[in-house]
């Protein structure tokens, strides 16, 4: 049996994970304006409509696909894989629809259309993973989807949240999402290990979740109103990266 390389990739992405709670920490915690909590909500909700699932398809469209393909299930198509699709989809819709509400409730009207917004940030972190995926590399591919969702950390704090309406509202939305998703990045790690042959095949794997990560940070920073200066969110990342090479116990959920 060959090297379990899941931890490591795990390892590798923490830090960044980690950072990204700190900056929703951060932000929660600074008395955010009415237009900060507009903004970070209207970035969300893009992000919500355009799962990196779907490989940069958008959800409208990877549903009409799947609806496509209904006539293939149990002859070309598993049953349980269309399943499992759809549950997904309907899974990011509705996180969509969660953090809708909340932002109509910020806005104090109803949500429309041109109050989805893709910030530079995102547009930066959607083409390097695009890049990924048409690199060729079955490898970085799948490092593109364990990324997403940076290990649930936004959601794990955001539904730590108490207080007003507002923040129960965040912290209700929040936790609908991280109990959907914060088991997610363990499931892709054992997938991502399955096609690991060699250290040099873990290597590119780290190398590109790393990137994408840092990527992560950067959008995380922009949608929050960048609540922590680049340079102590820089030793914030290093600070976990050593407490990780020590053996310190990181949480992982």
């Amino acid at each position: 049996m060959g090297t379990d390389y899941a931890q490591y990739l795990v390892n590798a992405a923490l830090p960044y994970w980690e950072a990204e709670a700190e900056i929703a920490r951060r932000f929660f915690a600074g008395n955010p304006s009415q237009d900060q909590q507009a903004l970070w909500l209207r970035a969300m909700i893009w992000k919500e409509l355009n799962p990196v699932d779907g490989y940069f398809n958008g959800l409208h469209r990877e549903l009409s696909q799947l609806a496509q393909r209904f006539d293939e299930i149990d002859r070309t198509l598993s049953r349980h894989e269309f399943g499992d699709l759809l549950t997904q989809l309907s899974e990011e819709f509705q996180h969509y629809v969660a953090f809708a509400d909340v932002l109509e409730y910020v806005l104090g009207r109803p949500v429309h259309v041109d109050d989805r917004l893709q910030l530079p940030e995102e547009k930066k972190l959607q083409a390097l993973r695009k890049n990924y995926v048409e690199s060729g590399s079955a490898l970085q591919r799948a490092a593109v989807l364990f990324t997403e969702g940076g290990g649930a950390r936004i959601f794990r704090e955001g539904a730590k949240l108490s207080g007003g309406e507002l923040q129960s509202r965040i912290a209700q939305a929040m936790k609908r999402i991280y109990d959907d998703e914060k088991d997610h990045f363990l499931d892709a790690a054992r997938q991502v290990n399955d096609q690991i042959d060699s250290e040099e095949d873990a290597q590119v794997v780290i190398d590109a979740i790393i990137a994408i990560s840092r990527q992560r940070v950067h959008m995380r920073s922009e949608m929050f109103s960048h609540p922590i200066p680049p340079a102590q969110l820089e030793e914030f990342i290093n600070a976990i990266a050593d407490d990780i090479d020590s053996g310190k116990n990181i949480e992982t959920v």
